[in-house]
């Protein structure tokens, strides 16, 4: 193929290294006329040009210089990220095999020995610079491919939370709370459990990922609402001791209904979110002296997320306006909660509520009921 100014790109650059004048001059002519041409007669020269913007294209590098040699040359370009993609053809009067197994062993791409054939340079050049172009234009597509599958891939979890605080928010509809009940404790949940992950006893087991699956698995805890009658659900005034015996099933309806989902699920990450979910929805009414319900677990024997979710669901309900109290204070929603630490809750996650307390208040805010601004 011959080489014309018509079927090449004139924006290519071309960086000549050699430290003999004659060399620099003959190898400018023979390019100016199809690329910008770039020189330096040293080693540390062509270090300094080769990361002026534009960079170049191609680097034509002569091997035997005084100081710094070409294969010095080429390993600082390997280890700059900004030069280690550029294009490097040796040119060298050397002509011997472990020479050019050096240079393409440090990564050279070719190696031309003089005296300097000009179609043969030029021809190598031009092959060098296609291939260049062809792996710049994979790369911007594999990143564009890249970048693509990011996105669905947070459009898919996207659809999945909103998904999943939608049948939350049936549950919490039927209880007479709102949307922003799920939001706050879900919050609560989040900063909890990543405080708690300080600490060297859960720092192994309470993984990113982890309180990212017991965060976006909170809004189900009373998802088993949906199965309590209207006139239990919905009544103004105390439970009788049957009532509130119906009222209690809804943490094993929930956790029921979660399991039933599992059945058939042969994805191993949907099946661990949802027993995250099981536990959540089952457990966060237990207390920590195994005075909850519906099993009366104690202690450590309650799952950990459901230990997070119970100070979140209480801490909630003692500062939310309800039908039968008005919205508590901070200050009075932490004494009770204090007052609890060994009976009702986890003392340690009573302790990183403490510790966390300002962020309660600002979630508190930022999704506070309109009822309660």
């Amino acid at each position: 193929m011959t080489l014309t100014k018509e079927n090449t790109l004139p924006q290519k650059t071309i960086l000549i290294v050699d430290d003999t004048p004659d060399n620099l001059a003959v190898l400018g002519e023979l390019l100016m006329p199809y690329y910008k041409v770039r020189i330096a007669n040293s080693g540390a020269r062509a270090l300094a040009s080769a990361i002026i913007e534009p960079l170049p294209d191609l680097i034509l590098l002569d091997i035997m210089m005084p100081g710094m040699d070409g294969y010095e040359v080429l390993k600082r370009l390997k280890e700059t990220p900004d030069t280690r993609e550029i294009p490097v053809i040796f040119i060298t009067a050397l002509d011997q095999t472990e020479d050019e197994k050096e240079g393409l062993a440090l990564g050279a791409v070719d190696y031309i020995s003089k005296p300097i054939r000009p179609p043969i340079i030029l021809a190598r050049i031009k092959g060098q610079l296609d291939i260049k172009e062809a792996r710049d234009l994979l790369r911007d597509k594999n990143s564009w491919l890249e970048n693509e599958v990011r996105r669905r891939i947070y459009q898919y979890q996207k659809v999945q939370d909103i998904s999943m605080r939608a049948l939350a928010s049936l549950a919490e509809t039927r209880d007479n709370e709102t949307g922003n009940h799920i939001l706050r404790t879900q919050g609560y949940v989040n900063v909890l459990a990543k405080e708690l992950a300080t600490l060297p006893e859960y720092s192994q087991s309470l993984t990113p990922a982890l309180i990212e699956v017991y965060t976006k698995a909170a809004p189900l805890h009373d998802i088993g609402k949906v199965g309590i009658p209207d006139y239990v659900l919905h009544k103004p005034g105390k439970h009788t001791p049957e009532e509130w015996e119906i009222m209690k099933t809804h943490a094993k309806v929930g956790a029921d209904a979660i399991w039933r989902a599992i059945q058939g699920e042969d994805d191993m990450e949907v099946v661990n979110f949802l027993c995250v979910a099981i536990d959540i929805a089952g457990n966060h009414h237990e207390k920590w002296d195994g005075s909850g319900y519906p099993n009366g677990l104690s202690g450590t024997y309650i799952p950990l997320s459901a230990r997070l979710m119970a100070l979140a669901d209480v801490f909630d309900a003692l500062i939310s306006k309800r039908v039968y109290k008005p919205a508590f204070s901070m200050e009075k929603a932490t004494e009770i909660i204090l007052a609890g630490r060994g009976s009702h809750f986890d003392p340690d996650v009573v302790d990183a509520f403490i510790t966390r307390a300002d962020d309660f208040r600002t979630i508190a805010g930022r999704y506070a009921d309109p009822h309660d601004e």
